[in-house]
């Protein structure tokens, strides 16, 4: 073993090295045949070759390709615009580093942005999609033997360490957006840095969007920083002279004003949650409606994190014509969560709104209660918003707070997630992968001991973990399934109670408002069993 992976150290560490793909080396770029299909390139990938080439990532290309091969470690700054996120992968792909069936994962912090990312991407290499790309999400896994690139959630290449201590089907690891700081991305920071020291060949890359890339650079012991400007065009800032006192009235007001009165150009609206963008959704609608062929058609599409993907997709599709011959332009409006913020381009984007609010998890330990409340954004996040206007053209973003309010109550960024959730499912996740010393496992923001106490009782209570620590067989089963500990214990206890037949059960779980359980229970003998609610969350049988 020790000598594979020396062996794959000289191959990645070689700088001269030509790689499979194109642009590997001088000269390849318009090569004829795909190396990684075999097939010649179709006019399509050219087309597109000519777009990357304007890319400022581009540019960056063979300074980037050096210092990867020069480095276990790699922090990547990619402002927006820059194509850090569709570019790195391929960069890396092409510089050889798919040899010997080994893979390059690119973890997203959403569902939607690695689906997209992905599909993208495929478009690009001239490749189908879920042949020598492909993506993994929860629920869904679009890949096969052929692939070499893989987009997926941070949180399913943390399930795939379970089974894959080592990760040894990855050559390099990329961590996108990693600003945002989710929970599994806090996670994976300090399970790859321990990864690295028994993997000498392994890659890790770190991208982010914000300039917070120092701390990163200090955690993984002063990894060379490499900073890509992104290709923003100006966008105009616009604040209110007074605190709104009902920020979605105010938002719904300002995309019909919009729509009546700006030049042709899509919408993007920010909103916190699911109710209030369908809310929006049929406002919007309605009111535009009204107004009948003065003004031009509407597309109003509405994006969250539990739509089901095919209709997160339609984003992406362009704004209906004109209804008729010379008439007033059509718009596209999308509302959505911040999970537009990052990782998503959405063409045509030229009028972003934001509220300035978001739903963020809270966790009080004490109580053992954890809340989705609405708050405001941080200034970092603000940026991101403001970014999503200039993408293609210059735009406009509307602020519906005061510029004071920016400046004084804004944060500069935003709060860790693992300093503000239950930390159940990751302890659970830990002792599955064999880490028992919690308290000096290397976070890069350690959370309080208390919390850390209680998430150890809470699996204790659930017998997920015995009175030593150690993890029993029922926890073992409920580290499988990608849900609360609660959740996966209520699973794991269904056949108990009768709830749940290998075959022909009609077993499925979803959660809404992120404490209802809504459980779908196989019939027994006509009769319904009721299951008992575990921790104080609610449960909704239904027949």
């Amino acid at each position: 073993m020790s000598g594979d992976r020396k062996r794959k150290l000289d191959y990645a560490e070689e700088p001269g090295r030509k790689g499979p793909g194109p642009g590997s080396g001088p000269g390849s770029v318009d090569a004829d045949v795909n190396p990684f299909t075999g097939r010649s390139y179709s006019q399509r990938y050219y087309d597109i070759l000519a777009k990357r080439h304007g890319l400022p990532v581009w540019q960056a290309k063979d300074e980037f390709v050096n210092m990867i091969h020069g480095h276990q470690t790699t922090v990547l700054v990619g402002e927006t615009g820059s194509g850090k996120t569709t570019q790195i992968p391929q960069f890396i792909a092409e510089a050889g580093y798919t040899a010997n069936r080994k893979m390059i994962a690119c973890t997203q912090p959403r569902r939607v942005a690695a689906m997209s990312v992905a599909r993208r991407v495929a478009e690009e290499m001239d490749v189908v999609l879920g042949e020598e790309v492909g993506y993994s999400i929860r629920f869904e896994e679009c890949s096969g033997p052929k692939t070499c690139v893989k987009f997926l959630t941070d949180g399913m290449l943390l399930r795939e360490a379970m089974t894959d201590p080592l990760l040894e089907r990855y050559s390099v690891i990329i961590l996108d957006e990693a600003h945002e700081r989710t929970l599994a991305t806090d996670v994976l920071f300090g399970l790859l840095k321990e990864i690295l020291k028994q993997r000498t060949d392994l890659k890790l890359v770190v991208m982010s969007a914000t300039l917070e890339a120092e701390k990163f650079q200090g955690y993984f012991l002063d990894a060379p920083l490499m900073k890509v400007p992104g290709r923003l065009h100006p966008v105009e800032i616009f604040y209110t002279q007074e605190p709104e006192r009902d920020y979605l009235e105010a938002a719904i007001r300002t995309v019909v004003q919009i729509h009546v009165c700006e030049p042709p150009g899509d919408v993007l609206l920010f909103l916190t949650g699911e109710e209030e963008i369908e809310d929006a959704c049929r406002k919007v609608t309605k009111e535009l409606s009204n107004m009948g062929d003065k003004v031009g058609p509407v597309k109003v599409l509405p994006l969250y994190s539990t739509l089901p993907p095919q209709q997160q997709q339609r984003i992406f599709e362009p704004a209906p014509p004109p209804a008729r011959e010379g008439g007033p332009a059509g718009r596209k409006i999308v509302i959505s969560t911040n999970i537009a913020e990052t990782s998503l381009t959405i063409d045509g984007i030229v009028y972003v709104i934001d509220p300035g609010f978001a739903k963020q998890k809270v966790y009080n330990p004490r109580v053992r209660v954890e809340s989705l409340l609405v708050s405001p954004i941080s200034r970092a996040s603000a940026h991101q918003r403001a970014g999503r206007a200039g993408r293609t053209q210059p735009g406009k973003c509307f602020r519906l707070y005061t510029e004071a309010s920016f400046k004084k109550d804004l944060q500069e960024q935003t709060y860790p997630e693992i300093l503000r959730s239950n930390l159940g499912s990751v302890v659970l996740q830990l002792k599955k992968l064999g880490i028992d010393d919690l308290v000096h496992f290397d976070f890069m923001d350690p959370p309080a001991p208390e919390t850390l106490m209680r998430a150890l009782e809470l699996l204790n209570y659930l017998g997920a973990i015995d009175d030593d620590g150690n993890l029993t067989p029922v926890g073992s089963i409920m580290s499988e399934f990608p849900l609360d500990p609660q959740l996966a214990k209520m699973l794991v206890a269904s056949p108990e109670f009768r709830c749940f037949r290998r075959r022909g059960g009609g077993l499925w779980v979803q959660r809404a408002a992120g404490f209802l359980l809504i459980l779908r229970c196989t019939v027994v003998q006509g009769s319904l069993y009721a299951v008992a609610p575990l921790a104080g969350l609610a449960m909704l049988i239904i027949n």
